[in-house]
């Protein structure tokens, strides 16, 4: 039974809608193959490997040091500053929330965020697996050079919010706005003509 509300949903860009709707429901065995495989590429072979299945792969992240080997190795500046195993529950916990912040200043928005009790009490582990995919993707996106791995394990980030429009984009932009108001005072040729043009940025 679909849930209410689920059938209107826009086109979700980037992945397919088959895709979605399968990481949405569920965690995803063959992706968790996948992100295992990226984290071993991102962190060295020190990160070693987990058992198959969620309980491993829970088992594997939930203190918190492979996740922010993982930011770190993605980030120049490196923002977990002190990573160290301990059996302590709240000093596993501060390090999986120390992770979360920085994946969320690499740019990994609110909505594919999990929650610590997601994964700490394995709550929602496909929202785990949401928030590495995500992270993969801008890794990919972002193309600094720090990413390790198969770029093809992750889809591209459709780059709608790049801040670096050239003027003519900006431009163009503008003119499509007049002519959806119905007023074309201003549109030049050019900008009819590159109507098609802006849309190409919001593609892979």
């Amino acid at each position: 039974k679909k849930a209410p509300g689920m059938a209107n949903k826009g086109p979700s860009y980037g992945l397919s809608r088959q895709v979605q709707d399968k990481i949405e429901q569920k965690y995803d065995p063959e992706l968790e193959g996948r992100l295992v495989e990226w984290i071993v590429a991102q962190c060295g072979s020190e990160a070693g490997k987990p058992e198959a299945g969620k309980p491993g792969f829970q088992a594997w992240l939930k203190d918190g040091c492979i996740l922010c080997e993982l930011i770190n190795s993605l980030c120049k500046d490196k923002p977990v500053k002190k990573i160290q195993s301990s059996s302590m529950a709240f000093k596993q916990m501060e390090q999986v929330s120390q992770f979360l912040n920085a994946a969320e200043q690499y740019g990994v928005i609110k909505t594919d965020m999990f929650q610590t009790v997601d994964l700490w009490e394995g709550k929602d582990l496909a929202a785990v697996q949401r928030t590495l995919m995500a992270l993969g993707s801008i890794a990919v996106t972002k193309d600094e050079g720090t990413f390790r791995g198969d770029p093809n394990w992750f889809f591209k980030k459709a780059q709608e919010n790049r801040r670096d429009f050239t003027e003519d984009q900006i431009k163009e932009g503008k003119n499509v706005i007049g002519l959806q108001m119905g007023s074309n005072k201003g549109a030049s040729q050019s900008g009819m003509t590159g109507y098609g043009r802006p849309r190409q940025i919001m593609n892979p």
